[in-house]
């Protein structure tokens, strides 16, 4: 059974096996988590997802795939890089959301990786209300099954860490 446990804080300074990147779909780094991840990560991350780009992924990773490359300077084996969807009123794009988490599990268990360290998916700068975004986060860790012990939420911010915090009880 995986247990999950929150962490209020930056999700690079995080010692696990996997760390979840909230990417961009070039794979070539941008603002938020991406950025943070990229930066302390250093350069073989933007190597490695360049290759990606120019073998499988040319026109950039889909919305709600997932796709490992190395860690870099980070302390951690791998970064599983998920593309979460933009927030929209108009378009219910939950399964999308809940892709990204299996699909970052699925690529977890391809790994071997036994502790993999979550970002809030899609609830920055793609504006899925956070409350929303832990449901379906917690909703879906809990009823994927996979070989990964601990998934581990760090929230950036205590209304972050709040929101997971109701969900997980």
């Amino acid at each position: 059974m995986t247990t999950i446990t929150l962490v209020q804080g930056d999700i690079t300074r995080q010692s696990v096996d996997a760390i979840v990147n909230a990417a961009n779909s070039s794979l070539l780094g941008g603002g938020g988590v991406d950025g943070a991840i990229h930066r302390r990560g250093g350069p073989a991350i933007l190597e490695d997802c360049q290759k990606l780009r120019d073998s499988r992924y040319g026109k950039g990773l889909p919305t709600g795939q997932a796709v490992a490359t190395t860690a870099g300077e980070l302390d951690a084996d791998w970064v599983i890089h998920t593309v979460g969807p933009v927030w929209s009123s108009a378009d219910d794009r939950s399964a999308q959301l809940a892709s990204c988490y299996r699909e970052a599990l699925r690529v977890a268990d391809e790994l071997g990786a036994r502790t993999v360290a979550f970002p809030a998916i899609s609830s920055g700068v793609y504006g899925w209300p956070m409350e929303d975004a832990a449901r379906i986060a917690v909703e879906t860790v809990r009823d994927t099954p996979t070989a990964v012990e601990e998934v581990r939420f760090v929230l950036f911010d205590e209304a972050a860490y709040g929101a997971f915090a109701r969900q997980v009880g």
